[in-house]
């Protein structure tokens, strides 16, 4: 099984001081690959730097040279979560470029799948604003770049970030071709992801939301994983599956207050991997959003390939909640939603 990896040094030239959001993240998830000897089991990939034209696929052209000129400025904060530095825009244009590269080798065949290691992250950038630590959306930008490039009809977004990716919804809420899916800590920042939130058009019911109470864990996940996404995705016939791959559910992570573990992002992923092998040919495309808690992250995002090459058992350093929290009962959520979408 041939799974690709795109990284770049470039990545940690967004600089963000202090910011939860910063470049020991990547730093941590390479040392563990290093470590345990898997990144030399991958396809390496560089990126190359999105063009504007790329960039306007999804983002107004107004916002592209917005953090263009910030970052000409020396950079500094965009919003009270936002910051960026003056190398913050060529990042950014790499972290874009990564996500269509990646698109492109998975569809080109030079890889079963793959994974982009990028920052800054994407998910909450609107076509014209900057939010939620993200410049421009770097999966959607891909979305749009494969819709075109392959005449896709069907693409499947799922994503498993602990936040609800409002940018990534905005975008394709009146777009037919792309199902996207969220499972989300609800309430929690932005505040958007309510179930009745489905679309519009001809694009009515091709977003669908999973807006979860906090402390849900492994079995929670599982049990909305197969009894709302699988069917979902079944129905849709996805030719092309990117993920929005966010690992602040992880329980260790301070930022939300989710309670799943490495061992439990391995069985999403293996579900996902079920569903590209049986929908599309194994195409799956894995992009970096969040996770904060460094050996959290590192260990899932091993975890995760480990599993897009085949293993069964990742190892789980962490193990389970020291004091798990007791999530609601999500049985109503799972049938409400049921019915919303006809699954």
């Amino acid at each position: 099984m041939k799974v690709g990896l795109v990284y770049d040094p470039i990545y940690l030239k967004h600089d963000t001081g202090g910011h939860v959001e910063n470049a020991r993240r990547l730093k941590a998830i390479m040392a563990h690959l290093e470590q345990t000897r898997l990144k030399a089991k991958l396809t390496e990939i560089k990126p190359r730097p999105a063009t504007t034209e790329e960039l306007c696929l999804v983002h107004e052209e107004q916002h592209v040279f917005h953090i263009q000129e910030a970052a000409e400025r020396g950079g500094g904060w965009l919003d009270g979560d936002t910051v960026m530095s003056a190398n913050s825009y060529k990042a950014a244009i790499y972290a874009a470029g990564g996500a269509i590269w990646t698109t492109e080798a998975v569809m080109d065949g030079k890889v079963d799948s793959a994974f982009a290691l990028v920052r800054p992250p994407g998910h909450h950038a609107t076509p014209w604003r900057a939010m939620g630590f993200c410049l421009f959306n770097n999966l959607a930008i891909a979305t749009r770049y494969a819709l075109a490039k392959y005449q896709l009809e069907r693409i499947l977004i799922i994503d498993f970030d602990v936040h609800h990716g409002n940018g990534s919804q905005e975008i394709f809420y009146e777009e037919p071709r792309v199902l996207y899916i969220s499972t989300h800590q609800f309430p929690l920042f932005p505040g958007t992801g309510y179930v009745d939130e489905i679309g519009s058009g001809k694009a009515r019911g091709t977003t669908l939301n999973i807006p979860l109470p906090y402390g849900c864990g492994d079995r929670e996940y599982e049990l909305v994983f197969t009894q709302i996404i699988m069917p979902a995705a079944r129905r849709f016939q996805p030719q092309l599956i990117l993920v929005s791959a966010g690992y602040d559910p992880h329980w260790a992570d301070d930022l939300a207050l989710m309670q799943v573990s490495t061992t439990g992002f391995a069985k999403i992923v293996k579900i996902i991997k079920e569903l590209a092998d049986e929908l599309c040919s194994g195409k799956a495309v894995f992009c970096l959003e969040g996770g904060y808690n460094l050996d959290a992250l590192a260990a899932s995002v091993k975890a995760t390939l480990d599993v897009l090459r085949g293993e069964t058992s990742p190892e789980d350093r962490l193990g389970q909640p020291h004091q798990p929290l007791i999530a609601a009962d999500i049985t109503p959520l799972i049938k409400a939603i049921k019915e919303i979408h006809a699954l």
